[in-house]
């Protein structure tokens, strides 16, 4: 009923920029906290960025001011800009999102929802 889609991973040099997208679609009634988490070959999945829905954002040490997070809420999507980007910010990268949605019933369910993964790769 709801999906996160994520795009706008590839491959790019250090020191260069990307910008990862997701959205949410489906019935959806609202969308609380949205983030960004990433996950490095061999090592656990960490959080790299959350933002409220009022816009207020947060960010893992390593990555402070060099990605940006923000999100439309007309458009129900969330970005990552991710800039001076580093080999070592090599990972899957994936958009989570608390939401609720209307089943066929238009009873309001809370969701924990996640996109499948973008991967960025970033070559020394």
């Amino acid at each position: 009923q709801v999906q996160l889609v994520e795009s706008g991973g590839g491959l790019v040099q250090a020191g260069g920029s990307l910008r990862l997208s997701c959205a949410a679609s489906g019935k959806i009634f609202s969308i609380n906290g949205m983030a960004w988490y990433r996950q490095a070959p061999g090592k656990q999945r960490e959080l790299v960025a959350a933002i409220t829905s009022g816009g207020i954002a947060n960010y893992v040490d390593s990555v402070k001011g060099r990605f940006t997070i923000s999100r439309d809420n007309a458009k129900n999507t969330v970005y990552l800009q991710m800039t001076s980007l580093k080999p070592e910010d090599t990972a899957v990268y994936y958009c989570n999102a608390d939401l609720s949605w209307i089943d066929d019933y238009a009873r309001e369910n809370a969701l924990n929802a996640w996109g499948q993964g973008t991967l960025v790769t970033v070559s020394s």
